[in-house]
């Protein structure tokens, strides 16, 4: 297998996830809403066609959704997210994985399809990226290792995807289709499913 799937994610402890939504529906919610993200994300990577990692922010939990089979387990280490995201993908290359993608755990806007057809793409490309609506990105896909791109980023902004852009300007790479992650209950707020778990919590 050459296609490596890595999945960046938050061990869900309240609190701690989703600190912006929780400004919104309370942290208790916000827990939930995560959850339920990891859920759909758990679900759209199982059939996809790579060997899938996880990689938890705090520790590694034994009994888990993850721990069906499907996905190796790692630990997240380094002094930031490009650092973290850096050192996942050199070890996933040290393997011998030809193709790397990572992607987060807090995107609802995406499915099993996407993941595959952005394997293909990266083929052909050599890097790929999944523009976020909030001016970052939901996926990241490599064949090398280009260790600029992880490299004095503004995490967590809205100028991520910009800069990032300007340090492949002498790369070939390929922008996927704008998909919307969840930070703020506006980004949710006219799903259904979502609707209906808070107005179950509110009765409850």
């Amino acid at each position: 297998m050459k296609n490596l799937l890595l999945i960046f994610t938050r061990n869900p402890e309240l609190g701690k996830v989703k600190t912006r939504l929780a400004q919104d529906v309370g942290d208790q919610n916000a827990l939930i809403i995560y959850k339920m993200l990891l859920d759909h994300t758990f679900k759209i990577t199982k059939p996809v066609d790579a060997i899938k990692q996880v990689w938890y922010s705090e520790n590694i939990q034994n009994e888990d959704l993850w721990s069906s089979g499907d996905f190796q387990k790692h630990l997240q280490v380094g002094k930031d997210l490009g650092a973290r995201m850096q050192l996942a993908f050199q070890k996933g290359f040290q393997a011998g994985y030809q193709n790397i993608i990572i992607i987060g755990s807090d995107l609802y806007d995406i499915d099993s399809k996407d993941i595959d057809e952005a394997f293909v793409k990266l083929e052909k490309h050599g890097t790929i990226i999944g523009p976020a609506e909030d001016g970052g990105y939901y996926l990241l896909g490599l064949t090398e290792m280009i260790p600029e791109l992880f490299e004095e980023k503004p995490w967590g902004t809205d100028v991520v995807l910009q800069k990032t852009l300007q340090t492949l300007q002498n790369y070939s790479y390929e922008l996927l289709e704008e998909k919307n992650d969840v930070d703020y209950w506006s980004d949710i707020e006219d799903i259904p499913i979502f609707q209906e778990v808070l107005k179950q919590q509110k009765s409850v």
